[in-house]
């Protein structure tokens, strides 16, 4: 029988574990998660609507931030749904359609997001380590280029291991170990040929998340060593204020990367729910906290967020 043939599906349906162990309390774990993806969406949307209405935030280095902030709204989006549905209504049944679209949007947002880190510390080394030719380099036009990369390389490096789940054989039984969809959750119930999606998941993990933490700890190795060598004691830490947003959310990214990996890596031992929140860590802190780094450490948008409160209660 061949592995690559829709009819070969036992079942179109899944089942979402959701908190197991934490059913009793599902309640309180719903006003939980529901209180985070509000402020979630509410953080995101109120940080674009200000690099909108902001005049003097219309600059490259805070294009990227659109992007960043854009692609954690999507992630909030992308699992939004089935997070609350399991919590709130207890519908756990998900389509084998609906689960690799989604699947297709976290991996491929993860991806997005580690592309727009690193080409923020791109704007940083260009800003500390050659100042004299930021403008001419850091402009919207090249902004818009490195966006645009960036999207075709999530959109199509994330496709072909995706689209391949469509056509696997499900003969495990079909309980999801999270409330969303994951590549390697939906891996771990086939009992198909599963070699190509295994090293091509790990070709991809590399190609992306690895040579970009790479690159960017390269770039700020560059920038330190600059301003070493060149800065006074006040310049060096006046330029290095300017990248603490942008280290502080390469870390909120990537250091639940690193969690969520040494778990599946080395805790088998773990219970269920340990590696379920590690999971919900993993997809939803970067967009709870970029908005939150971001509206304190960034003058102009903390002074518009608090005019419009002000305004709001006056």
């Amino acid at each position: 029988m061949s592995a690559l043939h829709p009819s070969n599906f036992s079942t179109s349906y899944f089942r979402l574990q959701g908190f197991p162990g934490l059913e009793s309390a599902y309640p309180w774990v719903a006003l939980l998660l529901s209180t985070i993806y509000t402020i979630v969406l509410l953080g995101n949307t109120t940080i674009l609507y200000v690099l909108r209405i902001e005049r003097s935030l219309h600059e490259p280095m805070y294009y990227l931030l659109a992007l960043l902030t854009t692609t954690d709204l999507g992630m909030g989006l992308s699992t939004l749904p089935t997070v609350l549905g399991v919590l709130w209504g207890h519908h756990q049944e998900i389509s084998l359609d609906a689960c690799i679209a989604q699947a297709y949007f976290i991996h491929g947002l993860a991806g997005m997001e580690s592309g727009v880190l690193l080409a923020m510390s791109w704007d940083r080394f260009i800003a500390i380590c050659n100042p004299l030719r930021y403008t001419s380099l850091v402009t919207g036009s090249s902004i818009i280029k490195i966006g645009v990369i960036f999207l075709i390389r999530c959109v199509l490096l994330t496709l072909p291991v995706i689209i391949r789940l469509r056509f696997f054989f499900y003969c495990h039984p079909h309980v999801l170990s999270h409330s969303f969809c994951l590549h390697q959750d939906l891996l771990r119930l086939a009992c198909s040929d599963i070699r190509f999606n295994s090293f091509y998941a790990l070709g991809l993990v590399i190609s992306t998340l690895v040579l970009d933490s790479v690159l960017i700890l390269a770039s700020y190795i560059l920038i330190l060593r600059t301003v070493l060598v060149v800065a006074s004691h006040g310049e060096m830490l006046k330029s290095l204020q300017t990248c603490t947003s942008h280290i502080l959310a390469i870390l909120v990214f990537y250091v639940p990367v690193v969690g969520l990996t040494m778990v599946h890596r080395f805790g088998k031992h773990l219970t269920p729910l340990v590696h379920v929140l590690m999971g919900h860590i993993y997809i939803l802190f970067p967009p709870l906290m970029n908005p939150i780094i971001y509206s304190i450490k960034t003058q102009q948008i903390r002074k518009r967020i608090l005019g419009m409160f002000y305004l709001e209660r006056g």
